[in-house]
């Protein structure tokens, strides 16, 4: 069997930067193990794959390990496969997906993402969540992800999680943020419990940090970094009880895998 492949870089115009996503363009589903074993081979933080499913698309997300609910660059390197590769001829794409439906609109300077917010709340957090970052947070949150907050850009730089301690944890992610230099705030995750130790560009991170930071900078408009080795913009809006996160992506590879 041949599936047609492409491997984009999602929120970035750039080859070597943003977060590399599998997209594959199936016809029909096929099952489970074999695309959790494609995924594993990609090796990438998430492969994508989608079938139409009349006006909409059926998409999943998977990691080198397992299947997640909800995945931002993967959602904009699809998008983008069907806007710049496959003709796709409408401006708003609807994705069904296990969060429901999602949306992606093409836009003059990015492809706009159309997500749930997942609002941050206090939490308690784990007695070993400042030793697996390495140094103390100023305040702790929770949504999906536990969330600590840094007083500067350059503590969240300079962070070198204990990625073994982070794996004990009981949630499967930690976002990390601050208010940035260049941004109105810059962030990074990590993700060892889902197989991905470090992601580059981290879509669903910001249906937490948007209305966070939204909330804290009073304002619903916000430019976003995330600071990992490969970096990436993001262009976020908050929509209620929905957040716009826009971005560009790089198609950096087309072919054929065979299996």
């Amino acid at each position: 069997m041949r599936i047609p492949y492409y491997q984009v870089n999602a929120f970035t115009n750039e080859p070597f930067e943003g977060n590399p996503a599998g997209v594959c363009v199936l016809d029909k589903w096929i099952e489970d193990g074999l695309l959790q074993k494609i995924a594993a081979e990609n090796n990438l933080s998430e492969t994508a794959f989608f079938v139409r499913e009349g006006e909409s698309f059926r998409l999943r997300w998977l990691t080198p390990t397992v299947e997640v609910d909800l995945c931002g660059h993967a959602t904009l390197a699809t998008a983008a496969v069907l806007f710049i590769e496959l003709g796709y001829n409408g401006d708003r794409i609807r994705f069904e997906t296990k969060s429901g439906s999602l949306f992606a609109a093409r836009t003059e300077k990015s492809i706009e993402l159309d997500f749930p917010s997942w609002p941050p709340e206090p939490c308690t957090p784990p007695k070993n969540l400042a030793d697996a970052l390495g140094r103390q947070p100023r305040e702790e949150v929770a949504s999906r992800d536990y969330i600590a907050i840094f007083d500067s850009e350059k503590e969240v730089r300079e962070l070198a999680p204990d990625m073994n301690a982070l794996m004990h944890l009981d949630r499967d992610g930690v976002i990390v943020t601050a208010r940035g230099t260049d941004a109105d705030f810059v962030s990074r995750y990590f993700a060892p419990r889902l197989g991905v130790p470090e992601d580059p560009v981290t879509g669903s991170a910001h249906c937490s940090l948007i209305p966070f930071w939204a909330e804290r900078l009073a304002k619903t408009e916000l430019f976003a970094r995330q600071v990992s080795r490969r970096g990436g913009e993001l262009f976020c809006r908050l929509n209620g009880n929905r957040v716009s996160i826009g971005g560009n992506a790089k198609v950096y590879k087309r072919g054929e895998l065979e299996v």
